[in-house]
């Protein structure tokens, strides 16, 4: 296998930095600053509940009145529906008890508004205000209407004054072209006659909602005078509020806090099995401040220790709490430029022994290599393994023997594009001493994630067989190492290690050192 040539094609170098960009950090610090907005614009009308559109959603505020499953494809041009097997009556039911109700969802395609908010949300809306409409005409037809208001009250002497100007147009956003909304209106009459003759309890909502349902749109651009805020009970239509969390204005955006730089990425709550390692939008607000504050270095193992934390819980109590998998992201392939292979699935983090973890410190055991690999050691008075090898540009003070810790000075690539390979020669003549004498070695940096796993892959290529067992680097001395080997190796590590992520410009300092025969003799 080779590298990509640098003729590489623009679209995928723009899918690789894409994946670079789509951290989980940068994903949980997008959703807790559109949360703040979806906070504010809750305040405007606080008498109405807010309700998630799953699955999405839910991540963007702590806690919701109750949620609703309103579906884009539903909306999708060339695929307009109106399900009847995703009625939402409650959310129809509830806005009328209230007045009005407040719908929170949001979108990664660069839209201002998912398609669920741009044409299902008013899709059903119609359906429903049509429904009632002629559930009332029968009813008046038949003469039932005064004896059914003598029975409900004053709600029902409401109905009557509502019924005649009940609006049953179909209201979309502008941006819906006319050819779009024809389309819609001609197919409105038969998904009024599908919803009528799905059994559902139009008799209820005609008697809870004294004004039409109405869609309204907020995002982030919406410009709203705080001192001409409308009082929701002056409208003539009962509001449904579709509220998009994200900004649109561009997929991906830098941005700078005094203590770390995060990349704002749209719509981040959507798909969250392929970022969100197993945490919840119930997880994530409980230990919002603590992953937030962790910055983007910690905040991978934090998700892993808060996520095995409560599946043990759930455990404990007799829940189905099964072991979460997660599948390495793209990233550690793609900005390596190894061959991806065949993808493996990983627990995180094991319970069994293979990895011990706490909120401060979390180390990986490669199997039976007596290697293990992670971030700073969580006691300095007890060190986790017979001999350390610390890659920071800073050293610790251990109480340990002369010779059991190596203090190796590396910095990130982007800093020194070849501290790493400086110091290899340092940390497999380390590694060697120790090794051999059966002790365990711990190779540590900063986040466990790039250098630590680098520095583990020089050593198991240079000191271990095909198949992990410590050979003292005979087979080393008897192979030209190539890319596809080293990947193998790489591959066998991130079995154990789930969060490894080493950065491109590390990786081929490895290789270099392995190829170009640079690490000192192993003999």
């Amino acid at each position: 296998m080779e590298f990509p040539s640098e003729r590489a094609s623009i679209y995928k170098l723009s899918r690789t930095i894409k994946r670079k960009e789509n951290t989980l950090y940068n994903a949980l610090r997008s959703i807790y600053e559109d949360s703040i907005f979806v906070g504010e614009i809750s305040q405007l009308w606080p008498e109405l509940p807010l309700l998630a559109n799953l699955r999405c959603g839910l991540w963007y505020f702590p806690e919701f009145h109750s949620n609703c499953y309103f579906k884009s494809t539903d909306g999708h041009t060339n695929n307009l529906s109106f399900s009847t097997s995703r009625l939402n009556l409650h959310v129809a039911l509830l806005a009328g008890q209230r007045g009005g109700c407040m719908i929170v969802d949001s979108t990664r395609k660069g839209k201002r508004f998912p398609d669920s908010m741009s044409k299902t949300i008013p899709i059903w809306t119609c359906v429903l205000n049509r429904a009632i409409s002629n559930h009332r005409a029968r009813l008046d037809g038949h003469g039932t209407l005064k004896n059914e208001s003598n029975t409900s009250g004053g709600l029902t002497n409401n109905i009557e004054q509502d019924s005649p100007g009940w609006d049953c147009s179909l209201h979309l956003p502008l941006w819906v072209s006319e050819t779009e909304k024809a389309m819609i209106d001609a197919r409105l009459e038969g998904w009024t006659k599908e919803f009528e003759a799905s059994g559902a309890d139009i008799a209820s909502i005609s008697l809870s909602l004294r004004k039409p349902l109405r869609p309204l749109w907020i995002s982030q651009k919406t410009v709203i005078w705080l001192n001409e805020v409308p009082e929701y009970d002056s409208w003539d239509f009962t509001p449904v509020i579709l509220l998009t969390a994200s900004s649109s204005s561009s997929m991906f955006q830098k941005l700078t806090t005094s203590e770390f730089s995060w990349k704002y990425i749209a719509g981040a709550g959507d798909d969250e099995e392929s970022w969100a390692r197993g945490l919840s939008p119930n997880l994530f607000w409980k230990n919002a401040y603590d992953l937030i504050s962790s910055g983007p270095d910690l905040c991978n193992q934090k998700v892993a220790n808060i996520v095995e934390k409560d599946r043990v819980y759930r455990a404990q109590r007799g829940e189905n709490a099964p072991q979460v998998s997660v599948r390495p992201s793209k990233c550690l392939v793609s900005t390596s430029q190894f061959p991806a292979g065949e993808p493996f699935d990983v627990d995180i983090p094991s319970v069994a022994g293979d990895e011990k973890s706490s909120d401060n410190y979390a180390i990986s055991w490669l199997g039976s290599t007596n290697i293990a690999v992670g971030r700073t050691p969580l006691a300095k008075d007890m060190p986790p393994a017979d001999s350390i090898i610390y890659c920071h540009k800073e050293s610790l003070s251990l109480s340990m023997d002369a010779g059991a810790y190596l203090h190796l000075p590396i910095v990130d690539s982007k800093f020194d594009r070849f501290s790493l390979l400086r110091n290899l020669p340092s940390a497999l003549d380390f590694a060697k001493t120790n090794l051999r004498k059966g002790k365990t070695l711990l190779v540590c940096c900063s986040n466990g994630e790039d250098i630590s796993i680098c520095v583990c892959l020089t050593v198991l290529t240079s000191l271990y067989t095909d198949t992990g067992h410590f050979d003292d680097g005979n087979s080393f001395s008897e192979t030209c190492i190539t890319k596809l080997e080293l990947r193998r190796r790489l591959v066998f590590i991130c079995k154990f290690a789930v969060n490894a992520r080493p950065s491109r410009g590390n990786l081929k300092q490895v290789f270099n050192c392995l190829s170009r025969g640079t690490v000192p003799s192993l003999s």
